[in-house]
């Protein structure tokens, strides 16, 4: 099955739309889900080719590949090994976060709204990172979380 759009996602639809389908999952780790071409198999053994257009930047937990009459394809995405820093202060917070970033590591950062309860910042989980939060006796956790979007590689220059 080739896929070239993403129809919307599982949360937009009423229980009454997806009832009755046959409902198979595409399942992603968070490096695959900044990859527009790409070849994966559902979790019940259904052969997909993506080649998503320029325009997707990329996919998301939910993101409908295939809505037919009796199937209904999704993507899952994989929970990522993250590690979740509780600063207690706007001071300790940005002397991580200013340490992190000279390492160029990718970070998603979330308010007090969040599932998380209080600001924090996540990372990819890295045991130098582990490291330099212990030597910084940074509060933090090391959780297995699926990301609202992905890490992404950024590029540098000076």
């Amino acid at each position: 099955m080739f896929i070239t759009e993403i129809l919307g996602n599982r949360s937009e639809l009423t229980e009454s739309e997806i009832a009755g389908k046959n409902e198979e999952r595409l399942v992603l780790t968070n490096l695959d889900l900044t990859k527009r071409i790409q070849r994966g198999t559902t979790d019940a053994g259904r052969e997909i080719g993506l080649r998503l257009s320029n325009s997707v930047r990329e996919l998301h937990s939910g993101d409908i590949l295939v809505n037919e009459d009796d199937l209904l394809i999704t993507v899952y995405v994989e929970a990522s090994d993250v590690l979740v820093i509780r600063a207690d202060s706007i001071y300790e917070m940005a002397f991580v976060a200013h340490s992190l970033g000279n390492r160029h590591l990718q970070a998603q950062f979330f308010d007090a709204d969040s599932e998380y309860g209080q600001a924090v910042m996540v990372v990819q989980y890295d045991h130098t990172v582990e490291d330099f939060l212990k030597s910084a006796n940074a509060p933090y956790t090391r959780e297995q979380r699926v990301m609202p979007e992905a890490f992404r590689h950024a590029g540098h220059s000076h």
